[in-house]
């Protein structure tokens, strides 16, 4: 459905994307995931047609969009990060305004809007002005207007920033409802746990280039550890441990001593944990907590890069 070939975007001396490529297929999410000013929302912006790359090529259910009345852009939904909503109206008249300027006709129009309402939970609230909703109400309705022309791509410019839980919750049930009738989702974000819960494949970005592209289970490879496993040791004899022994314990993958603490990167926490916790024992080691925890993207984000994704 989209496939992005070495898009290339420069601001005078500032290079904002530097031949990103990806592909996205019928009926998949994908996760353009990276730290603030990574480039994501200026790719999204050429995928959407509103912004020319330097150099590089965009295709669209196979074909180039050419120039902005391209009737290719019906396949597009956009929900830019800013809303884009008139506050003084309500939030019918919202949606008739934007359908409108898909050229639907009022009926298309009328069952393309209480269509869009009921999906994101805002058919009571249609004649209400947006003045009055909360920032998760208008980040739904922000949703809703990319969705009145049934684009089968939707492009998503992180479009959770600053909504209470409950409205974020709500919005990810939307998007999984969309990818169950078959759309495509292009999904920018910098909150890791939203990429985890609705992400098929991820593309990480950073300084306006790819570094990584491959699903949950393929990115979790590139760590020397998948699991951590964190001792809390007594404070007489912990600066006395060797690491360079620990380091040759079957199943240890990383080692790091500080203020007591001791963590090891292991692969398999079950299979490996007893044989380190039997070498602390056997050599007298005492413990006062353990605590373990499972590698996640911003563990990969900093291993690759050495910054975190919300920079």
């Amino acid at each position: 459905m989209l496939e992005v070939t070495a898009l290339r975007k420069s601001y005078g001396n500032v290079v904002a994307v530097d031949g990103i490529s990806l592909r996205a297929g019928m009926g998949e999410t994908i996760g353009l995931l990276g730290p603030n000013g990574a480039g994501k929302t200026t790719t999204v912006s050429m995928i959407a047609g509103l912004l020319r790359p330097d150099s590089g090529e965009v295709l669209i259910a196979g074909r180039h969009l050419c120039g902005d009345a391209d009737p290719a852009k019906r396949n597009i939904g956009l929900v830019p990060q800013d809303i884009g909503l008139y506050d003084e109206m309500s939030a019918r008249e919202n949606l008739h305004l934007f359908a409108a300027l898909y050229g639907m006709d009022r009926a298309s129009r009328n069952r393309a809007i209480d269509g869009a309402l009921d999906l994101v939970g805002l058919a009571e609230r249609a004649k209400h002005k947006v003045t009055g909703f909360s920032g998760g109400m208008k980040r739904r309705l922000n949703l809703a207007a990319a969705l009145l022309h049934d684009p089968q791509l939707l492009l998503l410019d992180e479009p959770t920033v600053g909504v209470d839980p409950q409205s974020r919750n709500a919005i990810f049930e939307n998007l999984e409802t969309l990818k169950k009738r078959g759309k495509t989702l292009l999904y920018t974000t910098h909150y890791m746990e939203e990429a985890e819960r609705l992400c098929d494949r991820m593309v990480i970005i950073d300084r306006g280039k790819v570094i990584a592209d491959d699903t949950l289970q393929g990115l979790h490879r590139l760590l020397p550890a998948l699991n951590l496993l964190t001792v809390e040791l007594d404070d007489q004899k912990a600066e006395g441990l060797r690491l360079e022994e620990l380091r040759s314990v079957a199943g240890v993958q990383s080692v790091e001593m500080r203020d007591g603490i001791l963590k090891v990167g292991v692969r398999d926490l079950a299979a490996d944990s007893p044989g380190i916790l039997q070498w602390l024992v056997e050599r007298g080691y005492t413990f006062r907590h353990l605590a373990s925890e499972r590698a996640n993207l911003e563990t990969v984000f900093l291993t690759l890069t050495g910054r975190s994704l919300r920079d």
